[in-house]
């Protein structure tokens, strides 16, 4: 097995320290080996699309250690969701095949960490700047995890210190670093931020996530999925794969909000007659297949052979996986997804 057992305890202790509940509740694993089926599941045409779509990411990255093209050049989550790109193949900073690639991506991320811990490319395009933040949190503290270097920590702790600081009387998170109003999508990126703080051992306070899971469950729908806003509004598949996202990331395994999360995005699992052709595209399926993982079993590994076959079928000659912001984007989002059996990422482990 490549999860480490103090990854597992972690995992349970987040919800015990954080949620108050037992681990018997809050952490219940499904029992299929995910070992025994990755190397099923990463055929070699996947395996060879992957190492198409990182040459790519790597040939793409700036001299400051950015990534982004288009009015995303130099975004901060651009440049974090393609650190995780290359971590999720195994490397890590200075380590590996595209050790140093990461370690750029380190560099550029803490070069942008402000003072009071915002982090963000005052000169790059971004949807929200929260966005950003919570995605460059994530992958600091991936890293952090992984490396325990103090220069990490500083910045990590400051950014963590931000999130806090910013979470809204709903208990939510939006596009800007304010405590004015919340959004579904920008509060998830927050809280596997803090998930992945506190994995890597960086404090985060209970009245935080607590706070945060109940806006989480007033934002889901009787149908099973979740609006955008807690005021109202319907469902849609890229928002209801994070919203399930959310209750794993805080240490939330079973009850009726995942079973209901989780047979609503089942509706749109890839297939070719019907494939989810909506807005938002990589970033539904970069959280559908997180939680399709943890919830295991079937369910699964149908998602993913599903998932795999859409991906490889949409990948471009040159390696690229094309999106709206910029194809580094889609490329790393393209690459998480398509090697979430590896298991390497820490936040992605069970």
């Amino acid at each position: 097995m490549r999860i480490a057992s103090g990854r597992i305890i972690a995992s349970a202790l987040f919800a015990v320290m954080l949620l108050g509940v037992a681990p018997s509740a809050a952490w219940a694993p499904p029992s299929d080996d995910h070992e025994q089926t990755a190397g099923q599941l990463i055929t070699r045409e996947t395996d060879r699309a992957i190492d198409r779509g990182l040459a790519y990411l790597a040939a793409r990255q700036h001299d400051d250690g950015s990534f982004g093209s288009g009015g995303y050049s130099r975004n901060v989550a651009v440049c974090a969701l393609s650190g995780m790109a290359f971590m999720s193949a195994g490397s890590t900073p200075n380590r590996g095949p595209y050790g140093k690639e990461v370690e750029a991506c380190v560099g550029f991320i803490l070069k942008n960490t402000r003072d009071n811990g915002f982090i963000s490319m005052a000169d790059s395009s971004s949807h929200g700047p929260m966005y950003g933040h919570g995605f460059a949190t994530l992958f600091l503290a991936e890293a952090y995890g992984m490396t325990e270097r103090p220069d990490i920590r500083e910045k990590l702790v400051k950014a963590v210190e931000l999130i806090v600081s910013t979470q809204n009387k709903d208990g939510g998170w939006r596009y800007q670093p304010q405590q004015k109003d919340a959004d579904l999508s920008v509060t998830v990126c927050q809280i596997m931020a803090l998930r992945a703080a506190r994995n890597a051992g960086i404090s985060v306070p209970r009245e935080v996530v607590e706070e945060c899971i109940d806006y989480v469950k007033r934002s889901q729908n009787a149908d099973g999925g979740f609006r955008y806003m807690v005021q109202g509004g319907g469902s849609a598949f890229p928002r209801s794969a994070a919203g399930v996202v959310a209750f794993y990331s805080a240490g939330i395994y079973d009850g009726k909000e995942i079973t209901g999360g989780i047979d609503y995005v089942m509706d749109y699992i890839p297939r070719r007659d019907a494939e989810y052709r909506g807005p938002h595209f990589y970033y539904g399926h970069y959280y559908a297949v997180q939680a399709m993982w943890h919830t295991g079993g079937s369910k699964w590994k149908k998602w993913y052979v599903a998932i795999r076959n859409a991906m490889l079928t949409r990948q471009r000659n040159d390696g690229s996986w094309m999106d709206s912001i910029c194809p580094e984007y889609g490329t790393a989002m393209g690459c998480i997804i398509l090697q979430m059996p590896n298991n390497y990422l820490p936040i992605f482990q069970r």
